[in-house]
C-alpha cells in the first residue's frame, strides 16, 4: 500500500495535538487548581523541547541537496508554517486559560497574582528592598551602544527588553532566583508577584520614558558528533555538550504586546525572521509555575497517592524466593518501585550473587538503585552497567553516574556509534545448590525512582529460563561477545521485533480471512513507523479489529472507509504520564501478550536496542489485560484520536471510569 498524505498524520503536527491535550488538562475545571496550573507547566516544557529538538532538525532538513531532503521531508518550509499556525493558536489557547480562567481562580482561593503597575505604595518598598538585596548586583546588562559588540541571548534564560534612544537594551534575568515573590500580607489576600515584575518595577524608575517586554529563545539541541564512529564517543559527547547553550535560533518568543520598533531591533540582531518568532503572553518560562506557591492554608491539588507495597512480595523475607516461587509484575507509579531497590539491594548483600547486569538509560540524580550496585562492587560482585550516554538531556547526569560507578569497581559500557541501548533490563546470577540461576526483570520505563512516582508502567521479574536465557544474550551482545541474539521468546530490536510484530499482525490477517476471531490491541507511547501502519491497514481492511491507546505521537489515521475503518484510536491523559507498552494479539483465541520498551516508530524498532518480553504467567496475563480493558473503557480521561485529531473527549455515561483511579483503587484493595 502507498500511504498519502491523508493516509499518514505528521508526526510533527501530531506530537503538538499531544500537546493540545495537556492544554485540555489545564482547561478542564475538573481538575483542582493547582493540578492545572502543574500542566500549565507542562504544556511550556513540552513546547520548549519541541522546537529545541524538532524544529531545530527540520531546520537542518532544509540545508541538505533537494534529493535527500524529499526522502526526510517533502516540503519542510511549508511544514514550519504549518508548525507556527498551530503553536501560534495553542498560545493563544494557553493565554485564554491563564487569564480567564487560573487567575480569576486564584483570587476565589485567596491569592492574586499582579503585576508591577497594580503594586501598592508598601509594596513598591518592598519591590525596591527585594531588587538591592536580591537582584542588582546579579542583573546583566546586553545593549548596542557599542556597535563592536554582539548580544548573544543563552538558550531557555528570561530576558527583558526594551528600545532605548534608538538601540536595543536587554537585561537578562537572573536564573538563580524564585521566579515567585509573595508580598507580606496586608489583608486577606495574599498577594503574588513575577520577579520579572520587581525587575520591571525597578528598570522603569532608571529608564521611566521605556516599557519592558519579555523575551525568550530556544537553541537547537542536538550535540552534532561529527562521526560517532571512530575516536572516543563519550568524549566526544562531553565535549559538544556545551553545543546546546549557543546553537542556531530555533524560536524567539516575545511579549505579543511588544512595539514594532523593538521587534524589528531583535529580528535584525539576532538574524530571525517571522517564522522563528512567536508571540507569546507577558510572561514566558511557564515551565517555572511547577513551583508555583501557595501561601494559604487550603488544598488546592489532587490528593497524594502514596505508591502501595506489594502485598504479594511482603510476605517473603526474599525477593528471590519471591520471583523463584512465581513470576512477578509490578505496576507503577501505583506500586512502590522500592521493591526493584531492594530486589538489588538484596543482590548486594546476597554472598550467593556472584553477577550482576543492568541497562541504565535515564537515572536519578540520587538513586538507591545505584547506591546497591556500588555497594555490590565493594562486596565483590561482577557488576556490569550499560549507561547510554546519548540519552538526550540526560548525558550529563548519566556520565557522572558512570564514571561514579567506574570508580567503585563496576564495569560500565557507555553507548554505541549509531545506536541507542533503550531497553530496561537486569539480570542477577545467583549461585543456588550449586548451579548459576537467572533472576531477570524487563521493564516498560527506567529504572529511576523519580520518574517511577509520576509515569505509569510495568516491570516483570522472573526465573523463566525462557526469557532469562535470552536475556543473557542481550547483555552479550552489549558486551560485544555475540553479534546478533538467537531469540526464541524475546522480542530485541534492531534484530527481530519488526519482523515478530508483523508475524504477529499477518496471522491476525490470516485468521480474520479464515473467518477466526482476529483483533489487536496495542498500548503505545507513539506509532510513526509506516511499515508497521501498513501493515494495520492492511489487517483492518481483512476485518481485524484493532484498538489502539497512543498517548503522544499517532501517524496512524483511523476510521478511513477502504483503509482504517476497523481501527479506533484513544489517548489518556491523566494525573501520570501513561508510559507502558503492551501488545496483544487475538491469536485465534490463545492470547499473546508482551510488554517492552519499544514504541512503534522507526527508531525503535531499527535504531534502538529495545527488549519486548512475553507474558507467560496466566495470573500476570489477566492482571494486564484488565488494567489495559480499564484504559480502553475510560470515559474521564480519555480523547478520541479522529483522522482530524481534534481530542473530543470520550462521552461519559453515568457510569464513569477513571481508569487511572480506577487502577489504583484496584491495587489498594488487592494488597490489603
Amino acid at each position: 500500500m502507498s500511504l498519502t498524505s491523508t493516509e499518514y498524520y505528521n508526526r510533527d503536527l501530531s506530537w503538538l495535538r499531544f500537546n493540545h491535550r495537556v492544554l485540555q488538562e489545564a482547561a478542564d475545571v475538573r481538575n483542582p487548581l493547582y493540578e492545572r496550573i502543574k500542566f500549565l507547566a507542562i504544556f511550556s516544557s513540552n513546547l520548549d523541547e519541541f522546537f529545541k529538538v524538532r524544529v531545530s532538525a527540520i531546520r537542518q532538513i532544509k540545508t541538505l541537496d533537494k534529493g535527500l531532503r524529499k526522502k526526510l521531508i517533502t516540503k519542510p518550509n511549508k511544514l514550519l508554517k504549518k508548525i507556527k499556525k498551530e503553536v501560534n493558536q495553542q498560545q493563544e489557547e494557553f493565554g485564554n486559560v491563564f487569564k480567564k480562567q487560573i487567575i480569576p481562580e486564584l483570587k476565589t482561593a485567596g491569592m492574586e497574582l499582579i503585576n508591577y503597575t497594580k503594586f501598592s505604595k508598601a509594596q513598591q518598598q518592598f519591590a525596591k528592598a527585594y531588587y538591592k538585596e536580591n537582584l542588582a548586583a546579579k542583573l546583566t546588562l546586553k545593549h548596542q551602544f557599542s556597535q563592536e559588540e554582539d548580544i548573544f541571548i543563552e538558550n531557555e534564560q528570561l530576558y527583558l527588553a526594551s528600545v532605548y534612544n534608538d538601540q536595543l537594551l536587554v537585561f537578562k534575568i537572573p536564573a538563580d532566583t524564585p521566579r515567585f515573590i509573595v508580598f507580606p500580607s496586608e489583608d486577606d489576600t495574599h498577594h503574588i508577584t513575577f520577579v520579572d515584575d520587581i525587575l520591571k518595577h525597578n528598570l522603569t524608575e532608571v529608564y521611566p520614558e521605556n516599557t519592558f517586554h519579555s523575551i525568550k529563545v530556544s537553541r537547537d539541541a542536538e550535540l552534532y558528533i561529527e562521526n560517532e564512529y571512530s575516536g572516543n564517543l563519550l568524549e566526544k559527547i562531553k565535549n559538544s555538550l556545551g553545543n546546546r547553550n549557543t546553537g542556531q535560533v530555533t524560536r524567539m518568543l516575545i511579549d505579543q504586546n511588544a512595539s514594532e520598533d523593538l521587534l524589528d531591533e531583535l529580528k535584525d540582531e539576532f538574524n530571525v525572521n517571522d517564522t522563528d518568532i512567536v508571540l507569546g503572553g507577558t510572561y514566558h518560562n511557564f515551565k517555572d509555575f511547577f513551583g508555583f506557591p501557595n501561601p494559604t492554608d487550603k488544598k488546592l491539588g489532587l490528593p497524594d497517592l502514596p505508591p502501595i507495597r506489594n502485598k504479594a512480595l511482603n510476605a517473603y523475607n526474599s525477593m528471590f524466593s519471591a520471583i523463584t516461587d512465581k513470576d512477578r509484575l509490578l505496576y507503577f507509579p501505583y506500586e512502590s518501585f522500592d521493591h526493584v531497590s531492594e530486589l538489588l539491594e538484596e543482590a548486594a548483600a546476597d554472598v550467593a550473587v556472584t553477577k550482576i547486569k543492568i541497562t541504565l538509560y535515564r537515572v536519578a540524580k540520587e538513586s538507591r538503585l545505584t547506591n546497591a550496585l556500588i555497594e555490590a562492587t565493594k562486596n565483590g560482585k561482577e557488576v556490569t552497567v550499560f549507561m547510554e550516554a546519548k540519552a538526550r538531556f540526560d548525558e550529563q547526569n548519566n556520565i557522572k553516574w558512570g564514571k561514579i560507578l567506574e570508580e567503585q569497581g563496576a564495569k560500565v559500557i557507555y553507548s554505541y556509534p549509531g545506536i541507542k541501548v533503550h531497553s530496561k533490563i537486569l539480570c542477577i546470577t545467583r549461585i543456588e545448590n550449586e548451579i548459576p540461576v537467572l533472576y531477570g526483570y524487563v521493564g516498560t520505563g527506567n529504572f529511576n525512582e523519580k520518574t517511577a512516582k509520576l509515569y505509569t508502567d510495568f516491570g516483570l521479574m522472573t526465573t523463566n529460563e525462557k526469557i532469562t536465557s535470552e536475556l543473557s544474550q542481550v547483555f552479550q551482545v552489549l558486551e560485544r561477545e555475540i553479534i546478533i541474539p538467537k531469540s526464541k521468546k524475546l522480542l530485541i530490536s534492531p534484530f527481530t521485533s519488526r519482523s515478530t510484530f508483523l508475524e504477529l499482525i499477518g496471522q491476525e490477517i490470516k485468521n480474520a480471512n479464515e473467518g477466526k476471531e482476529a483483533y489487536i490491541i496495542l498500548k503505545l507511547n507513539s506509532i510513526q513507523d509506516k511499515r508497521m501502519i501498513e501493515a494495520l491497514y492492511e489487517a483492518s481492511n481483512a476485518g481485524v479489529k484493532i484498538e489502539l491507546l497512543v498517548r503522544g505521537i499517532c501517524c496512524i489515521v483511523p476510521g478511513i472507509p477502504n483503509q482504517s475503518e476497523n481501527i479506533t484510536v484513544k489517548s489518556i491523559l491523566g494525573q501520570f504520564l501513561e508510559h507502558a507498552r503492551v501488545y496483544i494479539f487475538a491469536n485465534d483465541g490463545n492470547e499473546k501478550m508482551y510488554i517492552g520498551s519499544a514504541d512503534w516508530m522507526t527508531r525503535n524498532l531499527d535504531h534502538r536496542i529495545e527488549v519486548i518480553a512475553p507474558i507467560l504467567d496466566k495470573d500476570i496475563h489477566q492482571q494486564l489485560r484488565n488494567y489495559v480493558q480499564w484504559q480502553l473503557d475510560d470515559t474521564v480521561k480519555a480523547r478520541i484520536i479522529d483522522a482530524k485529531q481534534k481530542n473530543k473527549y470520550v462521552t461519559q455515561d453515568a457510569n464513569a471510569i477513571h481508569s487511572q483511579e480506577k487502577a489504583y483503587d484496584e491495587i489498594l484493595k488487592m494488597n490489603l
